[in-house]
């Protein structure tokens, strides 16, 4: 398994590449403290199209194919899926406190909520999960009051900020600093896959500094504009009070490694959905 990297820093780095692969960054393992990984489309049970680790109980898949993906995955992560807890993602900024009778929803028990697309926590052992195939995963984690976040920021979640909303509502609900957070912009469409029309490089303005543009967004010939949503949500992250230092930005692209991830552009929506897993070690 070799993917097709946007850099050289290697910020992301491949685990478990010989059974069923997830992707990790190394920051957010060193406190200790918490668990957490990306999948990929391999080394699951699914077919065609949906080959073969898809995560999505909505992509048309057999329910008893998703399950199975779910428990091969958190094996191979180090967590249960008995302790996992679903999003249930409409492109809201809308942030989810999770608690210990959540543990499970949406795959022992009922989902029970919508329009959530970000999770937060500060249980041991529950397992947060969003979902992606070119939209930018975003996780935070708090070493110090021992709680975490996981948030989907397509562009109308990165327009609305749902990263500083994540931050607030940690801040919020455990005493976060936003000092003490270490954040990761997950593997998403990068910059030179990712062609936006005019009306959403206008939303873009309204919300970001003039100053910020020329790192954010290019006109082409054909009036269409290249975005880059992974330095959107750097500046998200700055903007929330984050330290530089506490940031690590992907170097992998979905759309770019097709054979690898789910890309809805690349397979234009025939794909499945890949996931994010971030949770507090049990006995953290």
């Amino acid at each position: 398994m070799e993917l097709k990297r946007k850099g050289k820093q290697e910020v992301i780095q491949i685990r478990n590449a010989g059974t069923v692969p997830f992707l990790a960054y190394p920051m957010l393992d060193a406190p200790g403290v918490a668990v957490h990984g990306f999948s990929t489309r391999l080394g699951g049970v699914s077919r065609e199209h949906l080959s073969s680790m898809n995560l999505g109980f909505g992509r048309g898949d057999a329910e008893e194919h998703v399950y199975e993906n779910f428990r091969r995955i958190g094996e191979s992560i180090g967590v249960s899926s008995e302790d996992m807890v679903l999003s249930q993602q409409t492109h809201t900024t809308n942030v989810q406190v999770v608690k210990e009778a959540d543990r499970g929803r949406g795959i022992t028990k009922p989902l029970g909520w919508t329009d959530v697309d970000g999770l937060v926590t500060d249980v041991p052992g529950l397992v947060l999960v969003t979902f992606y195939a070119d939209c930018v995963p975003l996780f935070f984690l708090d070493p110090v009051k021992h709680a975490v976040g996981l948030s989907h920021s397509g562009w109308r979640g990165t327009v609305g900020k749902i990263g500083k909303v994540t931050v607030e509502t940690m801040v919020r609900e455990y005493g976060s600093r936003p000092e003490d957070i270490l954040a990761a912009v997950g593997p998403s469409i990068c910059q030179d896959c990712y062609e936006v029309s005019a009306d959403v490089i206008e939303a873009f303005q309204k919300q970001y500094g003039k100053k910020q543009w020329d790192s954010l967004f290019y006109k082409k010939e054909n009036g269409k504009y290249q975005l880059n949503l992974w330095r959107a949500n750097e500046l998200v992250f700055l903007e929330s009070g984050i330290l530089p230092e506490h940031i690590s930005v992907t170097d992998v692209c979905t759309c770019c490694n097709p054979e690898i991830l789910y890309s809805h552009r690349a397979s234009k929506g025939m794909r499945g959905n890949l996931a994010a897993f971030l949770g507090l070690r049990k006995n953290g």
